[in-house]
Protein backbone atom coordinates (compact mmCIF):
# COMPACT_ATOMS: atom_id res chain seq x y z
CA UNK A 1 0.00 0.00 0.00
CA UNK A 2 2.87 2.37 0.74
CA UNK A 3 4.40 1.56 -2.64
CA UNK A 4 1.09 2.22 -4.39
CA UNK A 5 0.95 5.63 -2.71
CA UNK A 6 4.52 6.49 -3.71
CA UNK A 7 4.08 5.40 -7.33
CA UNK A 8 0.73 7.16 -7.69
CA UNK A 9 2.19 10.36 -6.26
CA UNK A 10 5.06 10.16 -8.73
CA UNK A 11 2.67 9.54 -11.63
CA UNK A 12 0.56 12.52 -10.63
CA UNK A 13 3.63 14.75 -10.35
CA UNK A 14 4.55 13.77 -13.91
CA UNK A 15 1.14 14.88 -15.14
CA UNK A 16 -0.62 11.51 -15.42
CA UNK A 17 -4.40 11.30 -15.25
CA UNK A 18 -4.50 7.49 -15.05
CA UNK A 19 -2.29 5.02 -13.18
CA UNK A 20 -2.61 1.28 -13.86
CA UNK A 21 -1.07 -1.21 -11.42
CA UNK A 22 -0.47 -4.88 -12.23
CA UNK A 23 -2.52 -7.93 -11.32
CA UNK A 24 -2.67 -8.66 -7.57
CA UNK A 25 -0.57 -5.58 -6.76
CA UNK A 26 -2.25 -5.32 -3.36
CA UNK A 27 -2.25 -8.71 -1.66
CA UNK A 28 0.44 -10.21 -3.88
CA UNK A 29 0.72 -12.65 -6.76
CA UNK A 30 1.99 -15.94 -5.24
CA UNK A 31 4.42 -16.71 -8.05
CA UNK A 32 5.97 -20.17 -7.77
CA UNK A 33 3.97 -21.31 -4.73
CA UNK A 34 1.98 -24.55 -4.88
CA UNK A 35 0.35 -24.27 -1.44
CA UNK A 36 1.31 -27.88 -0.76
CA UNK A 37 -1.42 -29.18 -3.06
CA UNK A 38 -1.36 -32.42 -5.03
CA UNK A 39 -4.38 -34.34 -6.28
CA UNK A 40 -6.15 -35.67 -3.19
CA UNK A 41 -3.99 -34.05 -0.53
CA UNK A 42 -2.73 -30.83 1.05
CA UNK A 43 0.29 -30.39 3.31
CA UNK A 44 0.12 -28.56 6.65
CA UNK A 45 2.78 -26.14 5.38
CA UNK A 46 0.66 -25.44 2.31
CA UNK A 47 -2.36 -24.71 4.47
CA UNK A 48 -0.25 -22.28 6.49
CA UNK A 49 0.80 -20.58 3.25
CA UNK A 50 -2.85 -20.10 2.32
CA UNK A 51 -3.68 -18.77 5.80
CA UNK A 52 -0.90 -16.22 5.42
CA UNK A 53 -2.08 -15.31 1.92
CA UNK A 54 -5.68 -14.95 3.13
CA UNK A 55 -4.50 -12.58 5.87
CA UNK A 56 -2.78 -10.37 3.26
CA UNK A 57 -5.96 -10.03 1.17
CA UNK A 58 -8.26 -7.02 1.49
CA UNK A 59 -11.95 -6.45 2.09
CA UNK A 60 -13.88 -4.53 -0.57
CA UNK A 61 -15.03 -2.09 0.66
CA UNK A 62 -12.74 -1.76 3.65
CA UNK A 63 -9.76 0.11 5.09
CA UNK A 64 -7.55 -0.70 2.10
CA UNK A 65 -10.04 0.66 -0.45
CA UNK A 66 -10.48 3.78 1.67
CA UNK A 67 -6.69 4.25 1.60
CA UNK A 68 -6.55 3.79 -2.19
CA UNK A 69 -9.41 6.26 -2.57
CA UNK A 70 -7.41 8.79 -0.53
CA UNK A 71 -4.41 8.27 -2.83
CA UNK A 72 -6.61 8.87 -5.89
CA UNK A 73 -7.99 12.08 -4.37
CA UNK A 74 -4.56 13.35 -3.34
CA UNK A 75 -3.16 12.91 -6.84
CA UNK A 76 -6.40 13.72 -8.67
CA UNK A 77 -5.85 10.41 -10.45
CA UNK A 78 -7.89 7.65 -11.98
CA UNK A 79 -6.43 4.42 -10.57
CA UNK A 80 -6.86 0.85 -11.84
CA UNK A 81 -5.24 -1.64 -9.47
CA UNK A 82 -5.15 -5.41 -9.14
CA UNK A 83 -6.04 -6.66 -5.66
CA UNK A 84 -6.63 -9.94 -3.86
CA UNK A 85 -10.14 -9.61 -2.47
CA UNK A 86 -11.33 -11.56 0.54
CA UNK A 87 -14.98 -12.67 0.67
CA UNK A 88 -15.60 -15.09 3.52
CA UNK A 89 -13.25 -18.04 3.05
CA UNK A 90 -12.70 -17.37 -0.65
CA UNK A 91 -10.14 -15.12 -2.31
CA UNK A 92 -10.71 -13.43 -5.65
CA UNK A 93 -8.26 -11.85 -8.06
CA UNK A 94 -9.96 -8.51 -8.67
CA UNK A 95 -9.31 -5.18 -10.33
CA UNK A 96 -10.65 -1.95 -8.84
CA UNK A 97 -11.14 1.33 -10.68
CA UNK A 98 -11.16 4.58 -8.70
CA UNK A 99 -12.02 8.08 -9.89
CA UNK A 100 -10.02 11.21 -8.99
CA UNK A 101 -12.64 12.00 -6.34
CA UNK A 102 -11.93 8.65 -4.67
CA UNK A 103 -15.15 6.99 -5.85
CA UNK A 104 -14.99 3.25 -6.58
CA UNK A 105 -16.17 3.21 -10.19
CA UNK A 106 -15.80 -0.49 -11.01
CA UNK A 107 -15.00 -3.78 -9.27
CA UNK A 108 -13.94 -6.66 -11.50
CA UNK A 109 -13.49 -10.27 -10.43
CA UNK A 110 -11.29 -12.40 -12.70
CA UNK A 111 -13.68 -14.80 -14.41
CA UNK A 112 -11.36 -17.75 -14.93
CA UNK A 113 -8.16 -18.03 -12.88
CA UNK A 114 -5.42 -19.63 -14.96
CA UNK A 115 -4.09 -23.13 -14.18
CA UNK A 116 -2.85 -23.41 -10.56
CA UNK A 117 -4.32 -20.02 -9.67
CA UNK A 118 -7.55 -21.98 -9.20
CA UNK A 119 -6.08 -23.51 -6.03
CA UNK A 120 -6.31 -20.18 -4.25
CA UNK A 121 -8.73 -17.93 -6.17
CA UNK A 122 -12.44 -18.31 -6.71
CA UNK A 123 -14.16 -17.69 -10.06
CA UNK A 124 -15.68 -14.31 -10.84
CA UNK A 125 -18.80 -13.83 -12.97
CA UNK A 126 -19.91 -11.73 -15.90
CA UNK A 127 -21.93 -9.32 -13.78
CA UNK A 128 -18.74 -7.37 -13.05
CA UNK A 129 -17.83 -6.69 -16.70
CA UNK A 130 -18.63 -3.01 -16.38
CA UNK A 131 -17.14 -0.11 -18.30
CA UNK A 132 -16.83 3.12 -16.29
CA UNK A 133 -17.65 6.46 -17.89
CA UNK A 134 -15.01 9.04 -16.96
CA UNK A 135 -13.80 12.41 -18.30
CA UNK A 136 -10.85 10.51 -19.82
CA UNK A 137 -13.11 8.09 -21.71
CA UNK A 138 -14.84 4.80 -21.00
CA UNK A 139 -12.49 2.63 -18.90
CA UNK A 140 -12.75 -1.17 -18.88
CA UNK A 141 -10.46 -3.86 -17.49
CA UNK A 142 -9.48 -7.42 -18.42
CA UNK A 143 -7.14 -9.23 -16.05
CA UNK A 144 -4.13 -11.16 -17.37
CA UNK A 145 -5.23 -14.21 -19.42
CA UNK A 146 -8.81 -12.99 -19.53
CA UNK A 147 -7.40 -11.14 -22.52
CA UNK A 148 -7.34 -14.48 -24.37
CA UNK A 149 -11.12 -14.90 -23.92
CA UNK A 150 -12.70 -13.57 -27.15
CA UNK A 151 -16.23 -13.20 -25.79
CA UNK A 152 -15.00 -11.26 -22.77
CA UNK A 153 -13.11 -8.85 -25.03
CA UNK A 154 -16.19 -8.55 -27.26
CA UNK A 155 -18.31 -7.68 -24.23
CA UNK A 156 -16.00 -4.79 -23.37
CA UNK A 157 -16.02 -3.61 -27.00
CA UNK A 158 -19.82 -3.78 -27.08
CA UNK A 159 -19.96 -1.62 -23.95
CA UNK A 160 -17.92 1.04 -25.72
CA UNK A 161 -14.57 0.67 -23.96
CA UNK A 162 -12.17 3.42 -25.01
CA UNK A 163 -9.35 2.90 -22.49
CA UNK A 164 -8.79 -0.83 -22.14
CA UNK A 165 -6.71 -1.68 -19.05
CA UNK A 166 -4.89 -5.00 -18.78
CA UNK A 167 -3.17 -5.62 -15.42
CA UNK A 168 -1.11 -8.82 -15.67
CA UNK A 169 1.91 -10.79 -14.46
CA UNK A 170 2.64 -12.17 -17.93
CA UNK A 171 6.12 -10.94 -18.91
CA UNK A 172 6.64 -13.12 -21.97
CA UNK A 173 7.49 -11.79 -25.42
CA UNK A 174 3.98 -12.73 -26.61
CA UNK A 175 2.26 -10.22 -24.34
CA UNK A 176 3.08 -7.03 -26.23
CA UNK A 177 1.74 -8.27 -29.60
CA UNK A 178 -1.38 -9.49 -27.78
CA UNK A 179 -1.98 -5.98 -26.46
CA UNK A 180 -1.33 -4.47 -29.89
CA UNK A 181 -3.84 -6.89 -31.43
CA UNK A 182 -6.51 -5.88 -28.90
CA UNK A 183 -5.89 -2.19 -29.62
CA UNK A 184 -6.45 -2.78 -33.34
CA UNK A 185 -9.31 -5.20 -32.83
CA UNK A 186 -11.22 -3.06 -30.35
CA UNK A 187 -10.24 0.32 -31.80
CA UNK A 188 -9.30 1.44 -28.32
CA UNK A 189 -6.31 2.58 -26.32
CA UNK A 190 -4.70 -0.24 -24.32
CA UNK A 191 -2.78 0.32 -21.08
CA UNK A 192 -1.10 -2.77 -19.62
CA UNK A 193 1.05 -3.15 -16.50
CA UNK A 194 3.05 -6.28 -15.68
CA UNK A 195 4.75 -7.38 -12.49
CA UNK A 196 8.46 -6.72 -12.02
CA UNK A 197 9.69 -9.06 -9.30
CA UNK A 198 13.18 -9.47 -7.85
CA UNK A 199 14.43 -11.48 -4.87
CA UNK A 200 14.52 -8.55 -2.46
CA UNK A 201 10.80 -7.97 -3.02
CA UNK A 202 9.99 -11.35 -1.40
CA UNK A 203 9.95 -12.28 2.29
CA UNK A 204 13.08 -14.05 3.52
CA UNK A 205 11.17 -17.32 3.91
CA UNK A 206 9.32 -17.16 0.59
CA UNK A 207 9.12 -20.82 -0.36
CA UNK A 208 9.18 -20.48 -4.14
CA UNK A 209 12.56 -18.76 -3.98
CA UNK A 210 14.01 -21.10 -1.39
CA UNK A 211 13.03 -24.10 -3.54
CA UNK A 212 14.73 -22.64 -6.60
CA UNK A 213 11.41 -22.17 -8.40
CA UNK A 214 12.18 -18.70 -9.67
CA UNK A 215 11.77 -18.28 -13.40
CA UNK A 216 14.65 -19.49 -15.57
CA UNK A 217 15.44 -18.46 -19.09
CA UNK A 218 14.50 -21.19 -21.55
CA UNK A 219 17.41 -22.46 -23.65
CA UNK A 220 16.95 -24.61 -26.73
CA UNK A 221 18.90 -27.91 -26.34
CA UNK A 222 20.84 -27.23 -29.55
CA UNK A 223 21.96 -23.82 -28.30
CA UNK A 224 23.82 -25.04 -25.21
CA UNK A 225 27.44 -24.00 -25.24
CA UNK A 226 26.72 -21.30 -27.81
CA UNK A 227 25.41 -17.77 -27.68
CA UNK A 228 21.75 -17.65 -26.62
CA UNK A 229 19.27 -17.17 -29.42
CA UNK A 230 16.39 -14.76 -29.22
CA UNK A 231 13.46 -16.28 -27.28
CA UNK A 232 11.41 -15.86 -30.46
CA UNK A 233 13.55 -18.48 -32.20
CA UNK A 234 13.65 -21.26 -29.61
CA UNK A 235 9.99 -22.24 -29.34
CA UNK A 236 9.02 -25.86 -30.00
CA UNK A 237 5.72 -27.55 -30.74
CA UNK A 238 5.58 -28.80 -27.15
CA UNK A 239 6.14 -25.21 -25.90
CA UNK A 240 3.14 -24.08 -27.94
CA UNK A 241 1.02 -26.95 -26.64
CA UNK A 242 1.79 -25.82 -23.11
CA UNK A 243 0.95 -22.22 -24.00
CA UNK A 244 4.56 -21.06 -23.47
Amino acid sequence: MDKLGDLASDASARGADLAVFFEAFVGGYPKGLDFGATVGSRTPAGRDDFLRYHANAIDVPGPATEAIAAVARAGHLHIVVGVIERAGGTLYCSALTFGPDGALLARRGKLMPTASERLVWGFGDGSTLDVASTPLGRIGTAICWENYMPLLRTTLYAKGVEIYCAPTVDDRVTWLPTMQTIAFEGRCFVVSASQYLVRKDCPADYGAVLQGLTRRRAVHPQSRGRAHRSPRSVGTRSDLARGE
